[in-house]
């Protein structure tokens, strides 16, 4: 029991360091949905808000902050001008149904694959969905991991915020 409680310090205290400034690994190579490969220095968005959703196939909650979002990304867009980026942490075994999976959906957003979870493991992200705001610096200004009915309020909100300031 102490060892739980210890790794859910770490694991908390590690989430905060990396929100405070933190940047996007740049040297990691993702799968895009057609096979290529794409670096993460290439996830940019011309100074305006980022943000970068891990997810699964098979993680039901993911799937609803997805498709919640979805309904709402042309108004997030035009009103701030946010990219969505989502990565999917499917694994070699169920990689092939993402690509089905994203156009099922009808996600407009940008998808890519970190099949070895290399991306995963430098953003210390535990369990999906595990979503981040970059801001137009490249910044991780704010984190949150799960998702319940309502979170998408709040991540438009930061959102906003990281907009606005990067108009000043």
């Amino acid at each position: 029991m102490k060892r739980f409680f210890l790794s859910v310090i770490c694991l908390t205290l590690g989430g905060i360091a990396l929100a405070q400034n933190a940047t996007l690994p740049q040297n990691i190579t993702l799968k895009a949905l057609d096979g290529s490969s794409v670096q993460t220095s290439a996830i940019q968005n011309d100074g305006k808000p980022i943000i970068v959703n891990f997810w699964a196939t098979w993680c039901k909650p993911c799937n609803r902050e997805l498709n919640t979002i979805k309904e709402l990304y042309p108004e997030w867009q035009e009103e701030t001008g946010v990219k969505i980026v989502a990565i999917s942490i499917d694994d070699a075994r169920s990689a092939s149904r993402v690509k089905p999976h994203v156009d099922g959906n009808g996600w407009e957003y940008e998808v890519y694959i970190d099949q070895n979870q290399d991306f995963k493991r430098a953003m210390n992200v535990v369990n999906p969905p595990h979503t981040f705001v970059i801001n137009g610096k490249g910044e991780i200004v704010w984190q949150h991991a799960s998702y319940v009915e309502g979170d998408e309020e709040e991540l438009i909100e930061v959102v906003r915020k990281v907009a606005a300031e990067s108009e000043k």
